[in-house]
């Protein structure tokens, strides 16, 4: 890490913070500080910064030399933090870059992660393929936050659909419900606040084309687990759900689309 800091930073006085930064240690859930004796501290600012810049000498330069220098067609690399993601014309392209990247993070002590790493048919010629052979359907992958599937518009042309990864939805909502348990008796306009900016959020990063249903059905969840905490709240005056519609439609925003397909959203419109 030092020598790859030094290729763009001049100045020993921030060399000397970034490496006591390294050497922070951690403090783990009783309290106890443990030194740190190799890579950066799990959850310090400065980590991921680092860690990108690690990546980038031990990875994507290495990926560029290698595309250059090994790659009989096209390669496409994406990368974001510690995850990426690389896609070959030929699979023996595919199966040779696998090889010589285990080798390349085993010089620096790195390993690729056994369950997430692994070589899959995908693309618009995968469905064809595949049945010729009599394979099922393409295989899917998760990346960031989403499961990617190879899909069909409704006109019959090939796209990449993308929907929410259920594991991740189910881990959202279940924080929701234990958080309503504890607001449960907070007035509902606090609680409709919270609610609209957990929804929003949800939708700003999630609500992509294709995933309208998971991003509609994620807020009916929580249209319902509000319901329940709403009804627990008092024996007297159970609150009923055209009551609760109207709260909800109140505070939570609807489910729509907010990032347009890449061709509309970086496409420019010239007056003429």
């Amino acid at each position: 890490m030092d020598k790859f800091l030094e290729h763009r930073i001049a100045d020993k006085r921030v060399l000397r913070l970034i490496h006591k930064w390294l050497n922070a240690g951690v403090i783990i859930e009783d309290g106890e500080w443990l030194q740190t004796a190799e890579g950066a501290p799990q959850g310090a600012s400065a980590s991921p910064l680092l860690a990108n810049v690690y990546l980038h000498y031990v990875f994507d330069l290495w990926a560029h030399w290698w595309r250059t220098r090994h790659a009989h067609g096209d390669v496409i690399i994406v990368r974001f933090a510690d995850d990426f993601i690389v896609g070959f014309e030929h699979q023996e392209d595919a199966q040779r870059f696998l090889a010589d990247l285990r080798g390349r993070f085993a010089k620096f002590g790195l390993e690729l992660h056994p369950d997430k790493t692994r070589l899959i048919e995908f693309g618009r010629h995968a469905v064809k393929r595949r049945a010729g052979r009599g394979d099922r359907k393409p295989e899917t992958f998760d990346f960031l936050g989403l499961t990617h599937i190879c899909g069909r518009s409704k006109n019959g042309r090939f796209w990449v659909k993308r929907v929410t990864i259920a594991k991740r939805m189910r881990a959202k909502l279940s924080e929701v419900k234990d958080q309503l348990r504890w607001r449960r008796h907070h007035p509902i306009p606090e609680q409709g606040q919270w609610l609209a900016s957990v929804v929003r959020g949800h939708c700003v990063y999630y609500a992509v084309p294709g995933n309208t249903d998971a991003v509609t059905a994620f807020r009916d969840q929580v249209t319902r687990h509000w319901y329940k905490a709403l009804r627990r709240r008092s024996q007297r005056t159970r609150i009923t759900w055209p009551r609760m519609n109207r709260i909800a439609t109140r505070w939570l925003p609807p489910a729509r689309m907010r990032h347009p397909f890449p061709g509309v959203r970086f496409d420019a419109i010239y007056s003429r």
